[in-house]
């Protein structure tokens, strides 16, 4: 857990940008420790919002929603539980949480930060994937970089 409380998050509930929640996610990821990157590519070409590793090498996934509509209009989530070994929903303050699966944790965010309102269960990755996701989250970081500083790319 954090030391943040619900209510520091958002004053009042209310439909904020995905891009809004995804900063606020990325900002406690690295908090927690964790490196961040949005719209990473898993192997199977399926795009997570938000993906993180950490220094014991553990990945965990956001998957970011911005309306009870984005929720139920997606059926794709199941398919990234095992790329994950944390799996976590991350909505707005005010999104009726009950709607989101027992087992997938809740970040509760705004574009400044996040809190953990329900831990993800851990659900380890097996090592031959955990080996090539690592390499593939490494590639893309450093890809990314090289685009930033050589724009020509």
């Amino acid at each position: 857990m954090n030391n943040y409380r619900l209510s520091a998050i958002s004053p009042t509930p209310g439909p904020l940008a995905a891009d809004d929640i995804t900063r606020g996610v990325c900002r406690h990821l690295r908090d927690l420790g964790y490196s961040p990157l949005t719209e990473f590519k898993l192997r199977t070409n399926r795009r997570v919002d938000v993906i993180g590793l950490d220094k014991g090498g553990r990945f965990l996934v956001a998957e970011v929603k911005s309306s009870v509509a984005d929720f139920r209009a997606d059926e794709k989530w199941p398919e990234y539980h095992p790329y994950t070994d944390h799996l976590y929903f991350a909505v707005a303050n005010g999104f009726p949480v009950e709607l989101l699966p027992a087992d997938c944790g809740i970040m509760i965010a705004d574009a400044y930060n996040a809190v953990i309102y329900r831990q993800a269960p851990l659900k380890k990755l097996n090592a031959a994937r955990r080996r090539a996701q690592t390499l593939r989250f490494a590639k893309t970081a450093a890809d990314r970089l090289d685009r930033v500083k050589d724009p020509r790319l």
